[in-house]
């Protein structure tokens, strides 16, 4: 992606099965479940890099001694800076120590059976420490201790906060995490209340009234309580103090997540391959989880997976698999080449077949895979072409012929390069843009001047800043004809609101298009009449609202959108013609027919606050208000 945007969270649940004097006997060490959690984190760093945390809880433990460990960093190297303080203190043990497990649970941090990971991407707010995942609601009740980390955006925190002031309670701020935090403590509190109440009349002792509560504690009933009005895309790992786990993920799928189980360890994450990596495990083995369903993780071992809400149509976000998660996933990496191989035809009907005067490249690096698929495309159709030209060429074919006809190919090369993000120490605001501008550089000597067109593959484009005030000025360097930018995704138009930093509409180079159209047609008045509409439906019950906006893009033809986006991110000042062609939305259904959210693309939203938050940020776009819609 050209345009940098943050987005989402990555998380990872491990729960150790054997005791760890077996993972010393079997792996020589008694820090299997660190070094696991370690290796998934590094494995999912793309999905993070405002911060990382870890928590462990050791099972069973005598009172009076810590059985809860946390540590987390925001430090710029924070996956590194998280790891040396948890490994600072273990790697200070002595030979003896290390080789004895039982010494090291009873004694250090970190020597737990129950671990959770997380890598923190944040879309708003500050970047401080407190804001770090795992969040933990202390209690001295051990079955009453919850931690928890996530990936995930509500669209209702509002009302879910209202709730909780209902309730009697007094959060500390008003923000999705706290809120999802203290919305399932609550539950948990109240679970536990009802088990003691349950159990007390009989004559047990508190002591034994915690053993019960550690073998019937619901986790399912806690998580269909407390989850019944979240309206968002989330997955949220929890692991509670006496050493439940669970991996919970919503009923549309949004957010993804995957689980892995033999009679040695559980886990769970939010990518397939960093659990196949971790645990040399093969693909078939690593199950998705099932939208509206927890992997819950009972103290003894005992592990289900069970439905917490009623699920709904899956829509799981196809952003993850054009450009978010890493592309070493299997399916990930054949659905973007397939995005890069439907474009081919498009490509070439553009360029008019002309591959003599064509250099195609891509845009650094998440691309890369898309254009793969790009370039296995057009080697298709040029067969095709041959093979049209051989069948006409009939029985008078020379074998000079042949070899001329054979000879044509795509012009295939790497033109553009991204270097190392310029610091500039510069005040003056034009003079530090044009350092920017050098973000990225291009390969000379490769271009036939004002002859060649060069088709350059974007896996999406967003706001269209970076391709107009580096990509587009750098390689007009090259003076090529034309310039063609191709999206393997299809138009960004509406903002999302379970994970992705995307929340103003006003950033958006197609709705920028969109609002340039209105005005050259002469129905600028639609944006006022949709800007009524939505602030009429404020009000309504979050069921009946609709997406206002999809009614202006649809006065447009998707080609006339595509041209005036070019029209937005061509720099003033170069030679060559630009032309900016998209992915169809039918195409993309096509390339990822299991991964059918698309409502920045659509405005269709799998949740009723997706409606309400399209239309807010439409309305913030129209009071001229720099602020998140949600």
């Amino acid at each position: 992606m050209s345009d940098p945007i943050k987005h989402e969270c990555g998380i990872a649940v491990v729960r150790l099965l054997k005791p760890l004097d077996f993972y010393h006997k079997k792996y020589g060490t008694a820090f299997y479940g660190v070094q696991k959690m370690q290796l998934l984190l590094q494995k999912m760093r793309n999905r993070g890099q405002d911060g990382a945390g870890i928590a462990t809880i050791k099972l069973n433990p005598e009172p009076g001694t810590r059985y809860i460990s946390r540590k987390r960093s925001n430090a710029s190297n924070y996956l590194t800076d998280l790891f040396e303080m948890v490994w600072e203190r273990l790697n200070k043990t002595t030979p003896e120590q290390r080789n004895d497990p039982a010494w090291l649970r009873a004694n250090m941090p970190y020597m737990g059976e129950v671990l959770m990971g997380h890598l923190r991407y944040g879309t708003h707010g500050e970047n401080s420490i407190e804001m770090v995942h795992p969040f933990h609601r202390q209690n001295n009740w051990i079955t009453r201790n919850l931690l928890l980390a996530g990936n995930f955006n509500m669209t209702n925190v509002d009302e879910l906060f209202e709730e909780l002031v209902e309730l009697g309670q007094y959060p500390k701020e008003k923000s999705d995490t706290v809120t999802v935090l203290e919305k399932i403590g609550h539950f948990l509190d109240d679970e536990v209340q009802r088990l003691h109440t349950w159990f007390k009349p009989d004559g047990y002792t508190n002591q034994n009234l915690n053993q019960l509560i550690f073998e019937n504690l619901d986790v399912q009933r806690m998580l269909r309580r407390a989850s019944k009005k979240f309206d968002g895309g989330y997955v949220l790992g929890g692991l509670i103090g006496h050493g439940d786990a669970f991996l919970m993920r919503d009923p549309n799928g949004i957010r993804p997540a995957y689980w892995y189980m033999d009679d040695e360890v559980v886990v769970g994450a939010s990518e397939r391959p960093a659990i196949q990596s971790a645990f040399n495990v093969r693909y078939k083995n690593v199950m998705e989880l099932k939208p509206g369903h927890a992997l819950i993780i009972k103290y003894n071992g005992k592990v289900d997976e069970l439905p917490f809400i009623e699920t709904r149509e899956k829509r799981a976000c196809s952003f993850e698999r054009i450009y978010f998660s890493r592309g070493n996933d299997r399916e990930i990496y054949q659905e973007r080449k397939k995005l890069g191989h439907q474009l081919a035809r498009t490509a070439l009907e553009a360029v008019n077949f002309d591959v003599k005067n064509t250099v195609f490249s891509y845009i650094p690096n998440t691309a890369e895979a898309a254009y793969y698929g790009l370039m296995e495309g057009l080697d298709a159709e040029m067969n095709e072409w041959k093979k049209e030209q051989i069948l006409a060429q009939g029985n008078n074919i020379t074998p000079e012929k042949l070899a001329e006809i054979l000879r044509v190919h795509s012009r295939n090369e790497k033109l553009v390069h991204k270097d190392d993000k310029q610091r500039t120490f510069i005040a003056d605001k034009k003079s530090r843009n044009s350092m920017v501008g050098h973000v990225y550089d291009v390969t000379y000597g490769i271009c036939q001047d004002n002859v060649d067109t060069l088709v350059l593959l974007d896996d999406s484009i967003v706001r269209g800043t970076t391709l107009r005030d580096s990509i587009v000025s750098i390689t007009a360097r090259l003076r090529p004809k034309r310039i063609i930018i191709l999206s393997s995704a299809p138009q960004i138009r509406f903002p999302d609101c379970y994970g992705i930093d995307m929340s103003k509409m006003k950033d958006f180079v197609a709705f920028q298009a969109l609002v340039v159209l209105l005005k050259e047609s002469g129905r600028e008045n639609l944006l006022q009449e949709t800007y009524q509409r939505c602030k009429n439906s404020e009000h309504l019950p979050i069921e009946a609202v609709s997406n206002e906006v999809i009614a202006l893009y649809d006065l447009f033809e998707y080609e006339q959108i595509s041209k005036k986006i070019a029209e937005i991110v061509r720099p003033q000042n170069i030679k060559p013609q630009l032309d900016v062609i998209f992915q169809t939305l039918d195409g993309l259904h096509n390339a990822c027919p299991h991964n059918s959210g698309d409502w920045y693309f659509s405005g269709r939203y799998p949740t009723p606050g997706g409606n309400r938050v399209a239309n807010r940020a439409f309305m913030n776009y129209v009071e001229n208000k720099d602020a998140r819609a949600y």
